[in-house]
């Protein structure tokens, strides 16, 4: 059963080894990733290796895509929050998964999450 769901930023400082985020990121069970994260998260991987240390990173993750309203929900935000707010279209998909299973999204991010989702849904781990 899915606990919550990883942002790109967390991945990002796991990959580079900050112990308090490898700390974190080890003592929670049943995260999951976006498509979208993860799309993101592989993306600024370098070469062969770094994508190789990225997928053994999401690799324990639970995989969740997005579906149609999930997609529908996200473009709605864009219009309401892209120029009020300056949230990107990578950050109101992510987030569409998080409202959509009322799943917490682990961030360090919570600026661009808080406008699309409740707050008790954008959580700073650490």
């Amino acid at each position: 059963m899915i606990t919550g769901f990883v942002d790109t930023n967390i991945l990002i400082e796991v990959y580079h080894n900050n112990l308090v985020a490898r700390g974190w990121f080890q003592t929670q069970p049943d995260l999951a990733i976006s498509s979208v994260a993860w799309l993101e998260f592989i993306e600024g991987a370098s070469g062969k290796a770094g994508q190789r240390r990225c997928l053994e990173i999401v690799a324990p993750l639970d995989f969740v895509f997005l579906t149609e309203a999930d997609q529908h929900w996200a473009m709605m935000q864009l219009l309401r929050f892209r120029l009020s707010h300056g949230v990107s279209f990578q950050d109101c998909l992510i987030a569409s998964v998080s409202y959509r299973l009322k799943l917490p999204l682990y961030t360090k991010n919570t600026k661009d999450f808080l406008p699309l989702l409740e707050a008790n849904l954008v959580v700073n781990p650490y």
